[in-house]
């Protein structure tokens, strides 16, 4: 017998005398099937990366921001700019425009551009749109590369929220004379594309109208690759809960919220709790546990600025999710 053959007799018998478990292993898993995930609603303890000490509230950014100081500040002025809000991703401020006056046409790259109106009435004319006027209360949004315009109509001056891209110049058509802005030159060039409407994005929602007069539920009204706002209406308050419920908390950006009809409470980590009404703004940095609920026996309703749509909420391990 050759010593081939004698190998040959030796492995079959080696494998004959494993169990027959091991002689019918499956074959490793493929990478699908490694990183299939969970359902989305699965609840996981882990740990989370939260700043040891409370990041500071910087530059404009406050606990709150009431509508009716701001109103105070700039008193017989028609034309005004409040910042009250920046960050990596946004920018927001309270803008008065004086009755007749209207803004450049213009648009902004690579994202949306967001609008409460708080009072007077705006003229909005964006590119594929026919012209509306928007009063108290209309959400208004632009998309990227969609220029638009604006202009108070009638005797008083209108006052807007208007949230748009952090260190985002704007763009102007080429028939528009740019305003300087500076670390800025505007140079002749040529783009392709613009964002659109669609199911969940409309050029904007009449919110008395429509949601308080109407009942209809809208619950977002942005979202895309960068942002998401949503709108949390109740009929009515809630008891106050008590100080160890502490809400959740992200860990890669802040959020902030504009009240928009009735009254809210808002606790946030190292501050006290706060009641703020129609037109105040609330914000907690990045990594603070904060909670909002709605407040008093009327309804009451925030918008809810955040980046990501499909962010991390991190909850308290010891009491279940909002």
């Amino acid at each position: 017998m050759s010593h081939r053959t004698k190998a040959l007799l030796t492995i079959a018998a080696l494998a004959l005398a494993l169990p027959a478990a091991a002689q019918n292993n499956p074959p490793p898993p493929t990478a699908e099937q490694t990183t299939k995930p969970l359902p989305s609603q699965t609840q996981i303890t882990a740990w989370a990366a939260k700043p040891a000490k409370l990041l500071p509230y910087t530059g404009p950014n406050r606990l709150v921001w009431r509508l009716a100081d701001i109103l105070a500040a700039h008193k017989g002025k028609p034309d005004w700019a409040q910042t009250v809000h920046l960050d990596r991703d946004f920018i927001a401020q309270w803008i008065s425009l004086g009755p007749g006056e209207k803004t450049k046409t213009m648009f902004y790259a690579d994202d949306r551009v967001l609008w409460e109106v708080q009072a007077g009435q705006i003229r909005f004319t964006i590119q594929g749109q026919e012209p509306f006027v928007a009063s108290k209360g209309f959400l208004v949004q632009v998309p990227k590369r969609v220029p638009y315009s604006m202009e108070t109509v009638g005797d008083a001056p209108s006052l807007r929220f208007e949230v748009r891209p952090a260190g985002e110049a704007p763009q102007y058509p080429i028939t528009e004379t740019p305003t300087p802005t500076p670390g800025v030159q505007y140079v002749k060039a040529i783009y392709t594309g613009h964002g659109d409407y669609d199911a969940i994005n409309h050029p904007y929602i009449d919110f008395r109208k429509q949601i308080v007069e109407g009942g209809q539920k809208i619950g977002v009204w942005v979202r895309d690759d960068h942002t998401y706002v949503t709108i949390l209406r109740s009929d009515k308050g809630v008891p106050t809960p008590p100080p160890t419920s502490l809400g959740h908390f992200h860990e890669n950006f802040p959020e902030f919220w504009l009240v928009v009809e009735g009254t809210q409470q808002f606790l946030v980590e190292g501050e006290k709790l706060v009641t703020v009404g129609d037109g105040d703004l609330v914000a907690t940095p990045i990594g603070r546990w904060h909670r909002a609920e709605p407040y008093g026996p009327g309804p009451s309703t925030r918008l809810a600025f955040i980046p990501r749509p499909d962010n991390l909420h991190w909850y308290q391990a010891d009491q279940p999710p909002e």
